[in-house]
C-alpha cells in the first residue's frame, strides 16, 4: 500500500465528489501496488513528462494523474475524462488562460483525427 498526497488542485476535486466516492478513490489509489504499477492493466497508463514518469488511472469519469514518489503517491491532477484540460495534459500542451489552443498543432493533429473515423 502507498501513501497518498494530493496537489491544490486534486484535493479541490477530491472534495467536490460524495464522501463515498472520496474513500472509494484513495482506497483504489492506496491500494495500487508496484506490481500493478509496472504491469499492464488496462485503467492504468503511464507516459514520461519533463523526466518524470507519470502514471494515469481511470475511475468512473475522473483521469488521476500522479506519480510514484518513495513509498508514496502524489496526486497531481484530477480531470473529468473527455474534458479539454484531460486532452491538453495528454497532449503536453499548456493549460493556461493565455495559451491559444490554435497556436498548437497538436489541437488541429487531433481535430483531423476525429474526422478520419
Amino acid at each position: 500500500m502507498f501513501q497518498v498526497t494530493f496537489s491544490e488542485q486534486s484535493l479541490g476535486v477530491l472534495s467536490s465528489l460524495p464522501q463515498v466516492e472520496q474513500l472509494d478513490l484513495i482506497e483504489r489509489l492506496s491500494s495500487l501496488s508496484n506490481s500493478i504499477l509496472s504491469g499492464s492493466a488496462d485503467d492504468i497508463g503511464r507516459f514520461q513528462r519533463k523526466g518524470k514518469l507519470f502514471y494515469r488511472l481511470r475511475i468512473d469519469d475522473l483521469r488521476v494523474y500522479f506519480e510514484k514518489i518513495d513509498i508514496s503517491l502524489h496526486c497531481h491532477f484530477m480531470l473529468p475524462k473527455n474534458s479539454l484540460n484531460d486532452f491538453l495534459f495528454r497532449c503536453k500542451m499548456p493549460a493556461s488562460k493565455q495559451a491559444s489552443l490554435e497556436e498548437h498543432q497538436g489541437f488541429w493533429d487531433y481535430l483531423d483525427s476525429l474526422t478520419k473515423k
